[in-house]
């Protein structure tokens, strides 16, 4: 790839929700700081809602990283789409607890009970995540309440964080699970970049990734990917990295507007016309094309 062209130790601009990435100059350390708070605080369910791309799995790794192992222990769901028995059998086994596939939904229960209540005797506080919750059905939304009626007289046993799409905003107005809507007592929302925030967003991934020359963006290029990515960080890096890729190509160190039009114009088209991969070919070589683009499939493959 370009790591040594703009000697680099890693690529900076990939869409895998690597933590040491972590940009904490938005609204994503406002709700890393309110997750924080509310946990510490004992309530029951918290909410963060973020538009497909704004980077909510990536929050959700931060604030369980940010989590003292001593006095939490925590369970992530990837991908919660399950039926109400199926979700309490996936949190039990994410506690570490042997559950038979076959025992009812109330004994899993009881067994999360006792798990929790002796966890707590010893000092420890349980969370669980729910990532793409916006996906789960509206009956295994409605059944998340009996997870926080596990409970003594002064706290909750277990505190429930869901992460989620817009729609996930839409499902809990469903009258179904308005009992669950009153329960949530924080919520945070991620919003797009700004044009400020795009510019140290770039500045941020290239220091991290270990870029310590001049400018590499200009300006231009910066209002470009702005408007083009509509701040959205996934778009950010994958139209970044195309970019780069493209200025490689032609021996450039400096990411211009042209660079990023090039990129927009790749991604709009999904690549059918390979109209990128040619300019590659020209520029570079055969032999390097094919190990670029190679490269680049695989990292672009982590979209879905």
């Amino acid at each position: 790839m370009y790591r040594k062209h703009y000697r680099l130790k890693e690529l900076p601009f990939t869409i895998t929700p690597d933590t040491s990435f972590f940009f904490a100059h938005t609204s994503h350390q406002e709700a890393l700081n309110t997750l924080l708070v509310a946990v510490r605080s004992g309530e029951g369910f918290i909410k963060v809602v973020g538009e497909v791309g704004t980077g909510k799995t990536l929050l959700c790794r931060k604030f369980l990283n940010a989590l003292d192992p001593q006095e939490f222990i925590t369970a992530y769901l990837p991908n919660p789409y399950l039926e109400p028995r199926a979700l309490l059998m996936a949190v039990a086994e994410e506690f570490g607890l042997m559950v038979d596939p076959y025992t009812e939904q109330h004994q899993v229960l009881r067994r999360l009970n006792r798990f929790l209540i002796d966890n707590y005797a010893a000092g420890k506080r349980a969370v669980v995540c729910l990532d793409e919750a916006q996906a789960m059905p509206l009956e295994t939304l409605e059944s998340l309440r009996l997870l926080t009626n596990l409970e003594t007289e002064r706290r909750k046993l277990l505190q429930v964080v869901l992460f989620g799409q817009p729609e996930l905003d839409e499902r809990l107005d469903q009258p179904r699970v308005r009992q669950l809507r009153q329960r949530i007592t924080f919520s945070g929302k991620l919003r797009p970049f700004d044009l400020r925030e795009v510019e140290f967003y770039l500045a941020h991934r290239l220091t991290v990734a270990g870029y310590r020359g001049p400018r590499l963006f200009t300006p231009e290029a910066v209002q470009r990917l702005h408007r083009a990515s509509g701040g959205i960080p996934r778009l950010i890096n994958i139209l970044a990295h195309k970019a780069m890729l493209s200025a490689f190509g032609e021996g450039a160190r400096i990411i211009d507007a042209d660079r990023i039009a090039d990129a927009v114009s790749d991604t709009e088209s999904l690549d059918r016309s390979g109209s990128f991969a040619r300019r590659l070919m020209r520029y570079v070589g055969l032999g390097m094309a094919g190990v670029l683009i190679s490269a680049g499939l695989v990292l672009w493959g982590g979209m879905a």
